[in-house]
């Protein structure tokens, strides 16, 4: 299954692209992995996944038309 993700901030720079397509990713812990293996720099930096502009917390399974945004740390104010 391709996935669409839109990349913000600081991490489009350690990526490189502030879009990418990943084949089987099936939820939201594959997609961490396989970032954090294929950009290991990731792995030290703190970012939050969003599937259809919601912040998720934990695990959730994606789909074919899913859209995800990876998401730096950011403050209100």
């Amino acid at each position: 299954m391709g996935i669409e993700i839109k990349i913000f901030g600081q991490l489009a720079d350690i990526i490189g692209s502030d879009e990418l397509q990943l084949q089987d990713i099936d939820d939201t812990s594959s997609l961490r992995e396989k970032l954090i293996s294929d950009f290991p720099k990731l792995a030290n930096y703190p970012f939050v996944v969003a599937v259809g502009k919601k912040i998720v917390n934990g695990n959730q399974k994606l789909n074919a038309d899913d859209v995800v945004a990876l998401l730096p740390p950011f403050a209100g104010g």
